[in-house]
């Protein structure tokens, strides 16, 4: 069942989060479903960036590993449509990852062009993209799905290296956003 009066947690995290860390910025919930959840403005309301957001439980509590519990603060996992992400209006995408046990949250912030172009070197052109995406305790994010156990673990104790699939550029950087609004 779909709520009409209330948006999503992911939509309110994020909301409250820029609303929390950015003074000068207000945050506009649009009426209708046009693949636009926020609406970002300046203070004087001439300057807007349009956010699509992803929310994901935490995945992390499910997995058997003692080492990727011990040394992961959540793993986050989506199925989105490639064509969607390429025509996209909206200026940022943020995945939100919970952590439960914690009850903290961080911010995957990147533009759907960034996006779609990394999910194509990682996983191909794919129609479907299921991704996994993990943050460690060291403040790291990574691309994960598909990983062979032994390689999430080395993501998980910071000895993998594969450029492609390090996200952490993109890890709780709003800079994009304060840069678009100014």
């Amino acid at each position: 069942m779909k709520p009409i009066f209330s948006i999503h947690a992911g939509e309110y995290l994020v909301g409250s989060y820029i609303e929390k860390q950015f003074k000068n910025l207000s945050v506009w919930l649009p009426t209708k479903d046009t693949g636009i959840d926020l609406l970002v403005t300046d203070q004087r309301n001439k300057k807007a960036v349009s956010v699509q957001v992803k929310f994901s439980k935490d995945f992390l509590t499910m997995n058997r590993s003692d080492v990727l519990r011990q040394e992961l603060k959540a793993i986050g996992w989506w199925s989105l449509n490639s064509e969607k992400i390429r025509q996209s209006d909206a200026d940022l995408w943020v995945f939100v990852l919970c952590t439960l046990d914690q009850k903290k949250f961080d911010f995957i912030v990147i533009p759907p062009r960034d996006l779609l172009k990394r999910f194509q070197r990682i996983h191909g052109k794919e129609r479907r993209i299921q991704t996994y995406f993990a943050v460690t305790k060291k403040g790291k994010c990574w691309e994960t799905r598909n990983l062979k156990k032994a390689d999430q673990e080395r993501v998980a104790l910071e000895k993998y290296k594969n450029t492609q699939r390090d996200f952490t550029q993109y890890l709780n950087n709003w800079v994009p956003l304060s840069a678009l609004v100014r």
